[in-house]
């Protein structure tokens, strides 16, 4: 395809929430094609969320986690004059959801619980109440993003 861009599959949503973004990330956790794995992990680490919080349902706890861990500007190398310099850039709506769904899942993995569901739930709890390592990386992304904001002038056209 030398000219045109892939054309965007619609998700199915999952069948439990009915909800895409749900099959998305479930879809990003799957490893080595095991789908049904990856959603027992998920359903189960939505179960322990539930239990653990009190006021809201464990997929309204996730769906907050995923916003604030949403980041909102990166930074891009970009190359002028025989330097390169670190250039802010505002995120794309559809890579705010991949950047956040797989910090979130990378720190998940890195934690210390017993197993994947435990993991994914504490990161999930961190996450929606603005702390964890995943708010940390967006956090970090947001300052390298405002160290840089001399070099906005260097965007690309």
């Amino acid at each position: 395809m030398r000219k045109s861009s892939a054309k965007k599959r619609p998700l199915l949503p999952d069948p439990r929430f009915n909800d895409q973004m749900v099959t998305r990330f479930i879809n990003n956790m799957m490893l080595s094609g095991k789908k049904e794995l990856a959603q027992r992990v998920f359903y189960n680490a939505i179960d322990i969320v539930d239990q653990k919080s009190e006021e809201e349902s464990g997929i309204e706890v996730f769906r907050k986690a995923l916003n604030n861990v949403m980041p909102s500007v990166e930074v891009k190398a970009r190359r002028v004059g025989g330097s390169t310099f670190q250039i802010p850039i505002e995120v794309h709506p559809e890579r705010k959801i991949a950047l956040g769904m797989k910090w979130m899942i990378r720190y998940a993995r890195s934690r210390n619980e017993k197993s994947m569901a435990e993991k994914l739930a504490a990161e999930v709890l961190a996450a929606s109440k603005n702390e964890g390592s995943s708010v940390k990386k967006k956090e970090d992304m947001h300052k390298m993003a405002e160290a840089n904001k001399a070099f906005a002038h260097f965007r690309a056209r």
